[in-house]
């Protein structure tokens, strides 16, 4: 299969920029797998339409302020001895840093842009309210003054990945929620905002140990009180923990499908979360996902039971899944609109159909459905 096979046309202006006023106000396309049915629904029926007996998984990452602006050191002889004002800029200039997964203590590993100017071996200082990143470096002894974190370059990837070590402080989840920006997808075109930090956060989040950089897009509907209704019919649900980094939004970049590999992100499931979706897997009752990393961290797990069955644990999960692949978990999803050729769309047409699905996007596009993480969802049977 080729990247190509998943493509679509998608207007920009059906990008939502913005999440809408209330959360449960989506539209949601319900499509059914048995007879390729489709139907326009809205997110705020989602707990009359599920089964009684259902039960739901949710993905409880917490996400970070993983998106870091910051002055990088460069020769500093040279920055102070430059002439050039462009040389000055190239090498006391303003840097980009995503948080992608952390690996250690203090050590993360992250996308950084520009990728050129950053080796192994320099300096990056993050200051509150970036009122200095990007200024002209000053004197050696008060380059520093102000600084909240710091971190050095100890490795260097492909395409900006690099692996960074914070200088050790006692408060550094503090510090990072103080220089730290909503790590906001690149296609919302805006500026991050205090109102991000409540909004681009699903009302169940609770894991942060490593923490997401990016949310699981199909929670974000959910309210206290969609939630409420839910456990009101009966409708057993649970947690699991995948945060997302680069195994989720990453670009894949080889032409064929099947050659492309995600990077591995941790998860874990709890001893109570696995009772009862083993539970729910033997007495053959309808496991509904919300979002694909649910569904990832689900067939991830069953995949290391020799007997299917999904237990206790916390690793590495890094499953590709696409058209063939057989799934042994998962009976429904809930899930966004997911942008062409990623592997988050690639994943829906292994469940639902390539054709099928793609022709369903093309009635949410027909139908001016919103897309991406702040837009309208899917309820895929």
């Amino acid at each position: 299969m080729l990247l190509t096979d998943f493509d679509f046309e998608l207007p920009p202006d059906l990008i939502a920029q913005s999440p809408l006023a209330e959360r449960a106000g989506a539209r949601m396309l319900r499509i059914t797998r048995a007879g390729c049915g489709m139907r326009d629904r809205q997110f705020c029926e989602l707990p009359r339409l599920l089964r009684s007996d259902d039960l739901l998984v949710f993905n409880n990452t917490r996400v970070i302020p993983a998106r870091l602006f910051g002055r990088r050191s460069g020769a500093r002889a040279q920055v102070l001895s430059a002439r050039n004002p462009a040389m000055r800029e190239f090498l006391s200039g303003r840097v980009e840093v995503l948080l992608t997964r952390r690996v250690g203590e203090w050590e993360w590993e992250a996308l950084v842009r520009p990728g050129r100017k950053l080796a192994v071996g320099e300096r990056v200082w993050f200051y509150p309210g970036d009122k200095q990143a990007g200024e002209p470096l000053r004197a050696e002894e008060d380059a520093h003054q102000g600084a909240a974190l710091q971190c050095e370059i100890v490795a260097r990837g492909e395409f900006g990945e690099r692996r960074i070590r914070f200088e050790q402080v006692q408060d550094f989840e503090q510090r990072l929620h103080a220089v730290g920006h909503v790590p906001l997808p690149p296609y919302i075109t805006r500026e991050d905002t205090a109102a991000d930090r409540e909004r681009y956060q699903t009302v169940f989040a609770r894991a942060e140990n490593a923490g997401a950089a990016a949310a699981p897009t199909a929670g974000l509907h959910f309210t206290a009180e969609v939630l409420d209704e839910i456990r009101a019919r009966g409708i057993e649900s649970t947690e699991v923990t995948l945060h997302v980094g680069l195994g989720t939004f990453q670009p894949l970049r080889e032409a064929t499908v099947e050659a492309n590999h995600l990077h591995c992100e941790r998860y874990e499931i709890t001893e109570a979360a696995a009772e009862k979706i083993a539970r729910a897997q033997r007495e053959q009752r309808r496991i509904v996902a919300v979002g694909t990393t649910s569904v990832r961290t689900l067939e991830f797990a069953a995949r290391q039971a020799h007997d299917g069955m999904v237990g206790a644990g916390a690793g590495e999960a890094d499953l590709f899944i696409y058209p063939g692949y057989q799934f042994r978990v998962v009976g429904a999803m809930l899930t966004n609109f997911h942008l062409p050729q990623s592997s988050l769309l690639m994943l829906v047409c292994a469940f639902a159909g390539k054709d099928f699905v793609l022709s369903a996007y093309h009635h949410a596009i027909s139908e001016r459905y919103r897309f991406f993480s702040y837009g309208d969802c899917m309820l895929v049977e």
